[in-house]
C-alpha cells in the first residue's frame, strides 16, 4: 500500500514522494518575463522537500494571460528566464513542472491585489478576450469574441510551441490547464459553450478542442516525460459539467497519451455554490482514477499531514498538490515526514535546524 513519502515513477521520471506544489499565479511579472522571484519562490519549495514543483499558469499567448502581470511562454526569449526556475527546482531535488495555459474569456483583468475587475481592450494593458461562444463569465467580465476555426488552430499551435519551449527550458513535467473556467474548460462545459459547429453541442464535440490540443502537444512532448491535464471535475451547477463527464474525458485523454489527471473543480460558473471543506475535491480524483484507470492528483484544502497521507493510502489519488500550505510553509514536506514518522527529505545544509 503506497504512502505519502513512497517514491513513484511515471514514464521515465522518478518522484521522491507524492507531494507537489500546485501551480499558483503570483502576478509578479511584466511582459510575461519571469524574474528571480519565481526562481527563489519555487526553488525554496523544492528544498523544502516537495517531490514535484509546478510553475504557475504560463500563458501560451499574450492574450492568454489572466492579467498583464502573468508569466508567459509565447516567445523564445522567455526560455532562458524559465530555465533558471527549472534548474532551481531540480537542484532542490524535485521534479520541475510547468503549467501552460490560456485564460480565454477570463483574461484581461486587474490583479487581485489591485482590486480585480476587467481592463477594457481600449486601455493600454487590456485586450480582446476570446472563447467558444460570446458569453461573458459574469456581468463583470468582458464579452468574448467567438473563436472561429482560424483562432482555434492558432491557439492549438501556441500550446504546441509552448510545450517545445518548456522542454528547452528543462522542465520534465508538463501540465495543460483545462480547468477553472479558462479557455479549454470553457469549451467542454455546456454552460459556456453554445456553439453549433463541430466544437459544440454533444459532449464529444465539446471535448474536441481539448483532445486535439493534447494530441498536438503529445506529438512534441517526449514520451519519457509525463503529460498532465488539469480539469474541473464538476461545474457544481445543474446542467453543467459533471464528474461522469470527467470520467469520459479522462478515458479519452488517457488514449491520447495523458499520464495524469489533476482533478480540481469549478471556476466556470460565477454563481456556483462550491462545498468548500478540507479535501472536498478528493472524491473527484478518486472516481476519475478508479473509473478511467489513470493516475490522478488531488487538490483543494489538503491542509494537514494525516489527510494528505490518507488520500494516498486510500488509493484516492497518486499525488497530493498543495497551494496555500506551501505559501505559508515552504518546508511542509519535511515537517510532514517528521510528523508521520518517515525519513525526512532534509537538505544537508538544513540538517542543523531539525
Amino acid at each position: 500500500m503506497p504512502r505519502l513519502f513512497d517514491p513513484i515513477t511515471v514514464k521515465g521520471v522518478v518522484f521522491r514522494n507524492r507531494i507537489g506544489v500546485s501551480p499558483m499565479c503570483m502576478y509578479s511579472y511584466e511582459d510575461g518575463n519571469v524574474t528571480a522571484f519565481q526562481t527563489v519562490h519555487l526553488g525554496s519549495r523544492a528544498l523544502g522537500g516537495a517531490g514535484l514543483v509546478i510553475a504557475e499558469a504560463t500563458a501560451v499567448e499574450p492574450e492568454g494571460r489572466i492579467t498583464s502581470y502573468d508569466a508567459g511562454i509565447w516567445g523564445d526569449h522567455q526560455v532562458e528566464l524559465l530555465s533558471k526556475t527549472a534548474s532551481a527546482i531540480k537542484d532542490g531535488g524535485a521534479v520541475a513542472g510547468i503549467q501552460i495555459s490560456h485564460a480565454g474569456r477570463k483574461a484581461s483583468t486587474k490583479r487581485p491585489g489591485d482590486g480585480g475587475g476587467v481592463i477594457l481592450p481600449s486601455e493600454p494593458s487590456g485586450w480582446q478576450v476570446i472563447g467558444p461562444s460570446p458569453i461573458p463569465f459574469s456581468e463583470n467580465y468582458l464579452k468574448p469574441k467567438e473563436m472561429d476555426l482560424v483562432d482555434i488552430e492558432r491557439v492549438q499551435n501556441s500550446f504546441v510551441k509552448a510545450a517545445q519551449r518548456a522542454l528547452l527550458a528543462g522542465f520534465e513535467f508538463l501540465e495543460i490547464h483545462a480547468a477553472h473556467g479558462y479557455l479549454l474548460h470553457s469549451f467542454y462545459s455546456p454552460i459556456s459553450n453554445h456553439r453549433v459547429d463541430e466544437y459544440g453541442g454533444s459532449l464529444q464535440n465539446r471535448i474536441r478542442f481539448v483532445l486535439e490540443t493534447v494530441n498536438k502537444v503529445r506529438a512534441v512532448w517526449p514520451d519519457r516525460y509525463p503529460l498532465c491535464v488539469r480539469i474541473s471535475g464538476t461545474d457544481w451547477v445543474a446542467g453543467g459539467w459533471t464528474i461522469e463527464d470527467s470520467v469520459e474525458l479522462a478515458k479519452q485523454l488517457k488514449t491520447a497519451g495523458v499520464d495524469i489527471i489533476d482533478c480540481s473543480s469549478g471556476g466556470g460558473v460565477s454563481t456556483a455554490r462550491v462545498p468548500v471543506a478540507p479535501g472536498y475535491q478528493v472524491p473527484i480524483a478518486k472516481e476519475v482514477k478508479a473509473k478511467a484507470g489513470i493516475l490522478t492528483s488531488a487538490v483543494g484544502l489538503i491542509n494537514n499531514f494525516e489527510l494528505a497521507d490518507q488520500i494516498i493510502q486510500d488509493n484516492s489519488a497518486d499525488f497530493v498538490l498543495l497551494g496555500r500550505e506551501f505559501l505559508r510553509n515552504p518546508t511542509w514536506p519535511i515537517q510532514a515526514a517528521i510528523g508521520l514518522g518517515f525519513p525526512a527529505p532534509i537538505p544537508p545544509q538544513y540538517v542543523r535546524g531539525y
